[in-house]
């Protein structure tokens, strides 16, 4: 797989964006980073973000209902995941009513971070980077690779999303073969915690800005994966 320039050769704060199969392990991926030192831009909240803005959240409403609230006033994800992702028209709705505003805060970090001393590496932690183009602000692309088969039992088991849900945010994703094919990196996560570790060790290294982070490397949560992201807006 062809490997862009250190990163001496390109920004000196460079940005890692993180792809991958849903319930992959990207958002451990992406805390490994900020274990290192790394300040971690995340797609997923932003996306919660995005659909708490009164604009936003109004033309939401107004397009799927009341129904899609909670009892706090606030717009259920899943309830609008259940409408959004059985038809591709819905999605595309929606889609457009909050890209352009993730986008927009994504570029907003990357220009904060960027203009703080102490910023050694940014990196890009959102599920559908490359089916919105967000990949354009990376530097490099790390494809996250994870069996399918633990891929399923993650995701039963912190999302409670069964093989069904699953499929229906994998149909409107690129296929894994694509992203995979555009990624200028891979780590394996079919292993342990401490192998994927030393794979993050292994890039800071490679990319020659090792010696330039901070932080402990510790794993969090006693070395147990975080909480995969929603993998889609919403």
């Amino acid at each position: 797989m062809e490997h862009l320039p250190q990163a001496s050769k390109l920004q000196s704060k460079p940005i890692v964006g993180l792809i991958g199969g849903i319930g992959s392990g990207k958002s451990l991926v992406a805390e490994m980073f900020r274990r290192r030192g790394a300040n971690v831009i995340s797609g997923d909240q932003l996306g919660h973000e995005a659909l708490r803005q009164p604009e936003i959240r109004a033309e939401v409403v107004e397009r799927w209902g009341p129904q899609i609230l909670e009892s706090d006033g606030t717009i259920s994800r899943r309830r609008l995941a259940a409408i959004v992702f059985r038809d591709p028209k819905e999605l595309q709705t929606l889609e457009a009513l909050v890209f352009p505003w993730i986008e927009r805060r994504i570029r907003e970090e990357i220009g904060a971070l960027r203009a703080r001393a102490e910023v050694r590496l940014i990196v890009l932690d959102a599920a559908i980077m490359l089916e919105a183009g967000w990949n354009k602000v990376c530097d490099w692309l790390v494809y996250v690779h994870t069996p399918r088969a633990a891929r399923l039992r993650r995701l039963e088991e912190q999302r409670g999303w069964g093989a069904k849900e699953v499929h229906e945010r994998e149909k409107v994703q690129m296929s894994l073969t694509d992203k995979v094919g555009r990624a200028d990196y891979v780590v394996d996560n079919s292993g342990g915690p401490e192998q994927l570790a030393q794979q993050v060790d292994d890039l800071l290294k490679q990319w020659g800005i090792d010696k330039m982070m901070i932080g402990n490397g510790e794993l969090p949560d006693g070395n147990r994966p975080g909480r995969p992201s929603s993998e889609t807006a919403p």
